[in-house]
């Protein structure tokens, strides 16, 4: 054999044949493989069988999303309107699946519309299967169907249910909606959620202090804020601070207040110093707005008399404490007085009396404050907070106690502290004379009259006898301060030499000082923060329990 044929012959030896082991491997692959499709196509017969023997296939699934391309003859009830008066009526509901469970062939589940709670009932029988049992919720025993269809449906999901209202005999005190369940007919999910919750309902619900079962923490609510505003606690807070906001505009409109909107973007610091938020604005600068203090005043030098405001305040203050924000809620008001500065006092008391009223009457009941009667307030919302933050009914006088500055700081001294008389009330020295004037007077809320000028913005009117103290005042609850008020200077020459006194540069806020160059009333206000009444109301520890998305140095989302 020549050379040249002798290379055209393959040689078995180079060639790599697979070894025993994969063959093995690949052998296994193709029968996991077939059984697989064996699997499939039996779990495609089961359903087709489940399906045509499912006496409730047409009355249990998922709903085509909503794109608006009907409108169904069909009522939706609201659940917190349901009671013994509606029993053995059909009805429709839509709420989200709280919580099921399943025994033997009966399925409890609760439907949940904010913080109002239903116990709907579905049990195998005369048109309803155990396929649509199965739908509902999961539960054990030899059912073994492993296809979409079949899953149960996740907690949060949104859901149509329609059955027939019934009393019950024992009140079912796991829910709102004490005196009746629904014996459910249908069941269509409208919009599911993740199977996989970052927090559940029913933890979030329960009270920090509880040892034997698991709790949410501040951080993780509101990293999952969505779902924590769902608990019925977190609705109810929000509910009352909605309150306090209404309360706040019924009475001033009741005294001739006007509501009006002043600039969030502004030339200049309102209140002086360095706890600003710095903005591009076109090829300058420009500011957030700390306070809308200068633009109050020049409605009122533009004879508006009495006004005030509800919206977003600014403070770059890099404070992490349990009552400071970035950005926050801000209740301001501002009045033209007669003679005295008193006289704005007592409108802004008798304001927050009038809120407190509010806010500790109970529901549907007609009560009158001041000239307006209104029937839906807020004390079922106040006692659902305090089932998860335990704590004292907040007291107040009628009328509100006044203490002058020099009051405090001697009830102050006689237990120890040690301050200067025209030196600023500290944190703790705060919380101290709030526990003070509790227990001598029983009231959580009170006003501080006359405090220190050396402490006050360049904007107060100084004393008339006395120049180290000024015309100015603080409100607080619970020994935490929620107003801060003052007459204003509403001479343009004085107000230029305070400001000077301030080192404020005149011409950033030469409008200001304008507005009262064609005569301008004496007028006092004062600033609310809205998340801390809410707080210091409920006795929270927290204001961001209170502030719906918080903003704080470390908090800029969600």
């Amino acid at each position: 054999m020549s050379e040249a044929q002798n290379q055209t012959i393959p040689s078995t030896l180079d060639e790599k044949q697979p070894s025993k082991k994969a063959l093995k491997k690949e052998q296994k692959k193709a029968e996991k493989a077939v059984k697989k499709e064996q699997r499939q196509a039996q779990i495609q017969a089961q359903q087709v069988a489940a399906e045509k023997d499912d006496c409730s296939r047409d009355k249990y699934g998922v709903f085509p999303m909503i794109q608006s391309t009907e409108k169904p003859d069909r009522v939706l009830h609201q659940i917190k309107r349901l009671g013994a008066e509606q029993a053995e009526q059909n009805v429709w509901i839509r709420g989200r699946l709280h919580t099921s469970r399943t025994v033997g062939k009966q399925c409890f589940f609760i439907i949940r519309q904010q913080q109002f709670t239903l116990q709907a009932l579905l049990f195998v029988g005369d048109g309803v299967s155990k396929q649509m049992l199965k739908f509902v919720a999961k539960f054990d025993n030899d059912y073994t169907y492993d296809v979409l269809f079949y899953c149960s449906i996740t907690k949060e999901s949104i859901i149509d249910v329609a059955g027939v209202l019934k009393k019950v005999d024992v009140k079912i005190e796991s829910c709102s909606q004490q005196d009746v369940e629904l014996h459910v007919e249908q069941v269509w999910v409208v919009s599911a959620a993740s199977p996989r919750l970052p927090l559940l309902i029913e933890d979030a619900m329960r009270p920090a202090d509880d040892e034997e079962l698991a709790t949410v923490n501040l951080d993780t609510r509101l990293d999952n804020r969505i779902l924590d505003l769902r608990t019925a606690t977190t609705q109810s807070i929000y509910r009352i601070e909605a309150g306090v906001c209404q309360l706040f505009r019924e009475t001033l409109n009741n005294e001739g207040f006007v509501e009006i909107h002043t600039p969030k973007i502004i030339s200049a610091a309102s209140e002086g110093g360095a706890n600003v938020f710095e903005v591009t604005y076109f090829k300058g600068s420009a500011y957030l707005a700390q306070s809308p203090q200068l633009y109050k005043q020049m409605a009122i030098a533009g004879d508006f008399d009495k006004v005030y405001t509800v919206g977003a305040v600014f403070r770059a203050e890099d404070s992490n404490t349990h009552r400071h924000l970035t950005e926050f809620v801000g209740l301001d008001l501002e009045m033209a007085f007669q003679y005295h500065y008193h006289e704005v006092i007592k409108v802004i008391g008798d304001m927050f009396v009038n809120i407190f009223k509010g806010l500790q009457t109970s529901k549907y009941c007609n009560v009158s404050i001041t000239a307006s009667t209104v029937v839906f307030r807020y004390a079922d919302d106040v006692a659902t907070v305090f089932k998860q933050y335990p704590n004292e009914p907040f007291k107040f006088l009628e009328p509100s106690l006044i203490l002058t500055f020099k009051e405090g700081v001697e009830m102050l001294r006689e237990n120890g502290v040690e301050m200067e008389d025209d030196e600023d009330l500290s944190t703790p020295n705060e919380k101290l004379l709030g526990r003070l004037v509790k227990a001598k007077y029983d009231t959580d809320f009170y006003i501080l009259d006359k405090f220190p000028l050396a402490v006050r913005p360049f904007y107060t009117m100084p004393d008339p006898h006395n120049s180290k103290w000024s015309n100015s005042y603080d409100m607080f609850m619970r020994g935490e301060e929620i107003l801060s008020g003052a007459q204003r200077v509403h001479d343009p020459d004085f107000l230029t030499e305070r400001a000077k006194h301030h080192g404020i540069d005149i011409e950033k806020i030469k409008s200001y000082i304008d507005a009262f160059r064609f005569g301008a009333p004496p007028h006092a206000g004062g600033g609310i923060g809205l998340e801390r009444v809410t707080m210091l109301y409920l006795g929270l520890g927290n204001v961001r329990l209170t502030s719906m998305f918080p903003r704080d140095p470390k908090r800029l989302t969600p």
